[in-house]
């Protein structure tokens, strides 16, 4: 078909800049990589683009020199680009996108270096009202005051990183040594730990009348899961979970707070104590280890910076078996003691945090179960050891370096008539009829324990104050964000 020389010329150029969009689509995007990635050296001479906050500017006649972190790592990785890429907007803390082509650096501390060729700002950051400053090291009594901000600093990020790597630890021994987890509800109409320290729960708009409750009983934040983990203990022999517990004690101490993290356990044909500590202590080692293994920098930071020397402290924690007492056994080693301690330390008396710590101490600063508590201190599902004169339950706690008690657990009393003596004598017989149906019904000897997560990450990295190891502290008259 003949077309006049126009349109054959517009149909060539149609046809050329059809070609070019092609060329254009089909040009391989530079790969996006995380700055762990990148510093890992799996991807020299590749074009690549990285996203995240500038932590410093170094401008110079030669080169713009930018340190840029994602978070994905404590490190930062080093941008060098021409100084024509310099921009006013290029400031501690704005967000960037650099592309450009990773490259061998001569510097010993950072192997890898991203040669720019292009930056581009995607989020602006005023430095002179930041509250923390460039090149400098807060206290974490400082950074405590701003939640909304304290993730960007070196210290939070790396104890956020451990917290996340120490919950995929937790998670994952659980899983290779058989238990079954169980999603345990927040909202209960127990009092587990019978302390009456319990967050009521009502709606914000009474639409009920006042005599009458959302759910037609009184309803709380749960303090435990382990009676609803009993419940599953009936048929699970081994069941776990991982959730926040909420305590409403009207403390600020550096202990206590009022939302938590609590990892708790029940296993079914117990026979001893023993059956419990075994579980506590392999866990507690084999999550710590993992840790340590990979988050090497980020754990560094806290044993060279916040606690220096805690490294040893937690390597021989890791080397040596836990020790083991009975309660009545430190109560003559308090009693000997040359200390003067604050509460005194008399058989039937509760261990303080000051108690807890001389044991630790006289242990050679070394974790310790405590065994064999007096029955009138322990919940009524605690069993009973029928040992008289002392009358003690078979309950136990460990006790680690700086922190005191991080776990706490006990069989449970098995034998129904026990039991419903025990209920009745305190008035919750009516109350925990189902409680008792769990012995009527197919029940076993078992046991079961709890550790306080945020207790566990101050063991291990340090940490003084329980406030700086969760991302949001809740604790009375605050309740920030």
């Amino acid at each position: 078909m003949f077309r006049p020389a126009t349109q054959r010329l517009s149909v060539a150029t149609a046809s050329r800049r059809m070609v070019k969009t092609l060329r254009h689509f089909c040009k391989k995007a530079p790969r996006k990589l995380r700055v762990s990635e990148a510093l890992s050296g799996a991807d020299l001479e590749a074009k690549v683009q990285v996203q995240g906050w500038v932590r410093s500017v170094r401008s110079q006649k030669a080169n713009l020199f930018l340190d840029v972190n994602d978070g994905s790592c404590l490190q930062s990785l080093q941008i060098v680009a021409s100084p024509q890429l310099n921009d006013p907007l290029l400031t501690f803390g704005s967000a960037v996108e650099v592309q450009g082509v990773l490259k061998q650096s001569l510097h010993a501390k950072q192997p890898v270096e991203l040669a720019a060729e292009h930056i581009r700002v995607v989020g602006e950051c005023n430095p002179l009202d930041f509250p923390f400053k460039i090149k400098e090291r807060h206290k974490l009594e400082y950074i405590r005051q701003f939640p909304h901000l304290r993730c960007r600093t070196n210290t939070f990020s790396s104890l956020l990183r451990i917290r996340s790597e120490a919950t995929s630890a937790v998670h994952s021994y659980f899983k290779e040594n058989g238990f079954l987890q169980i999603h345990t509800p927040i909202i209960t109409s127990n009092d587990c730990e019978g302390a009456g320290e319990l967050f009521q729960i009502e709606p914000s708009s009474q639409q009920n009348s006042e005599d009458e409750n959302y759910f037609s009983i009184p309803a709380y934040l749960t303090v435990s899961a382990q009676l609803h983990l009993e419940i599953m203990a009936g048929s699970f022999s081994r069941v776990y979970t991982f959730a926040p517990a909420f305590r409403a004690e009207n403390s600020q101490s550096r202990r206590h707070l009022a939302e938590f993290f609590m990892v708790e356990v029940e296993l079914a044909f117990t026979r001893s104590v023993e059956d419990l500590t075994e579980v506590m202590e392999d866990m507690f080692k084999r999550t710590t280890e993992r840790v340590l293994d990979r988050c090497a920098e980020d754990v560094d930071l806290f044993h060279k910076h916040v606690r220096p020397g805690h490294r040893d402290t937690v390597e021989a924690t890791l080397k040596e078996r836990f020790l083991v007492m009975t309660y009545s056994e430190a109560i003559n080693i308090l009693k000997r003691s040359s200390q003067t301690f604050t509460f005194p330390a008399n058989w039937g008396c509760d261990l303080k945090t000051e108690h807890e710590n001389y044991l630790v101490k006289h242990c050679g600063t070394r974790p310790v179960f405590v065994v064999d508590y007096p029955y009138q201190l322990k919940p009524f599902y605690t069993r009973d050891n029928r040992d008289p004169p002392e009358h003690t339950a078979a309950a136990v706690d460990l006790l680690v370096p700086g922190v005191g008690e991080v776990y706490g657990g006990s069989l449970r009393e098995e034998r129904l008539d026990l039991l419903r003596a025990r209920l009745e004598k305190i008035g919750l017989e009516d109350n925990y009829n189902w409680y008792l149906d769990l012995r009527r019904f197919g029940s076993v000897p078992h046991g079961g324990f709890g550790m306080g997560f945020e207790r566990y990450l101050q063991c291990i990295l340090g940490v003084d104050n329980i406030k700086d190891v969760i991302p949001f502290p809740r604790f009375s008259h605050s309740c920030l964000l």
